[in-house]
């Protein structure tokens, strides 16, 4: 059969995302990594270009992408037990290094139990479907990244079973709850630990305060879900996230490999019960296949990696930078989102001009995000910038001298 028109259809379809602003730019393609050399940070060739660039708009915080004792952990593993599992995980398709990553991670959050996803995004959707039923109500942040919204979705949960409050509004939170219909069976608080385009954090300590007084009313109680999948490893006195650095761990915690560790992969941690229930019930865990061996491996390196001396290090050198970029926006007024980490938003608040500073900054060998609208509202148009531990003095001066100019 022809897809002539299906193709003509569609085409209908992106030309319109195209006229609403909402189209997609062509993809670059990086196609070399320059390890870093005296004063200045790791640098990427993109395909098609002469010059080099730095990122300021990579999600790896500790810069262990490119790590050797990451690299040489993958090699070895893959050398061991091949390329791929070649089976879902219910069909012989756990290996060893799937088990020691969960045991890991769940020590790292100091929770009893762990599971481990392809993603961050799958592990939300997964998590929906093992805690969701009919009686359950749903309690979620304005500003929740889209993976959980797309979980509400994927459970069918329906309008009147959930509720969104103001961002990070606690009185607006506290009225939620208390609006919350009786025979409610079980309620899930869900947000964001880092919300990832401004760069704040959930208070979670008030979070997690406000839903145990509600926790009684029902009959499975409130529980707290936080997806922090730019929180873990990039803050935190120790790297923990949003919950160390509030002194408030909820109940269910949701993360990333795939960010501050540098390698692939999603999680969820808490009790050994929610974790049963995810591996029972989670589409998105029991009908596809699993982490290479070789990202294990690599995640596990992560971990005991910035349990050592050396991710102290690398953590210290991140809080150092994203200080001085920000004192850097803050000494030629331009305005921010305050906060302590490495996501690090300028407020442009025009879209004609955030064009204009992004294009400036790639000419510059620079690559940063720009969000104008639709994508954020009129006024909000943002320059997002994510500093990581690979970027040095001498990096952030030169992105800083770049917006000046721009």
């Amino acid at each position: 059969m022809s897809l002539d028109k299906l193709d003509a259809s569609l085409i209908e379809d992106l030309n319109t995302l195209r006229a609403e602003g909402r189209a997609k730019a062509p993809e670059r393609v990086i196609i070399e990594f320059l390890p870093p050399g005296g004063e200045r940070g790791p640098r990427y060739r993109l395909q098609g270009m002469d010059r080099v660039f730095i990122r300021m708009n990579s999600n790896s915080y500790l810069s262990l992408s490119n790590h050797p004792r990451l690299i040489e952990a993958a090699h070895k593993a893959t050398e061991e037990l091949g390329v791929g599992p070649g089976a879902v995980r219910f069909i012989d398709g756990t290996f060893s290094h799937h088990v020691a990553l969960e045991e890991r991670i769940a020590r790292f959050l100091s929770k009893p139990a762990a599971k481990i996803f392809n993603s961050a995004y799958t592990t939300v959707c997964g998590l929906a479907l093992a805690v969701a039923h009919k009686q359950t109500f749903w309690v979620g942040d304005e500003l929740n990244h889209n993976c959980i919204i797309r979980a509400m979705r994927i459970a069918n949960v329906p309008r009147e079973n959930k509720a969104i409050y103001r961002h990070n509004d606690m009185g607006d939170l506290e009225r939620c709850l208390r609006e919350i219909p009786e025979g409610t069976k079980r309620v899930v608080v869900v947000f964001d630990g880092i919300f990832s385009m401004r760069g704040d954090f959930a208070p979670v300590d008030r979070i997690v305060e406000l839903s145990r007084g509600h926790d009684t009313r029902f009959r499975d109680g409130v529980i707290t879900v936080m997806d922090d999948s730019h929180g873990i490893g990039a803050y935190g006195e120790t790297g923990r996230g949003t919950a160390e650095f509030t002194h408030a761990s909820p109940d269910v915690i949701i993360g990333t490999f795939g960010k501050a560790f540098g390698v692939n992969g999603g999680f969820v941690a808490s009790s050994p019960t929610v974790i049963e229930a995810v591996r029972q019930k989670a589409d998105t865990y029991i009908y596809t296949n699993p982490l290479s061996v070789a990202d294990c491996a690599a995640a596990l390196e992560a971990l005991d990696l910035c349990d050592g001396p050396e991710g102290s290090k690398r953590l210290e050198t991140l809080r150092r930078r994203t200080e001085q970029f920000r004192e850097g926006l803050a000494g030629m007024d331009m305005e921010s989102i305050p906060g302590p980490h490495p996501v690090v938003p300028l407020l442009v608040r025009d879209t004609p001009a955030t064009h204009r500073m992004v294009g400036g900054l790639f000419d510059g060998g620079v690559l940063a995000v720009g969000l104008t609208f639709p994508v954020v509202p009129r006024g909000d148009e943002t320059i997002r910038f994510q500093i990581n531990a690979g970027h040095t003095e001498s990096d952030i001066v030169d992105v800083l001298r770049l917006l000046s100019e721009c």
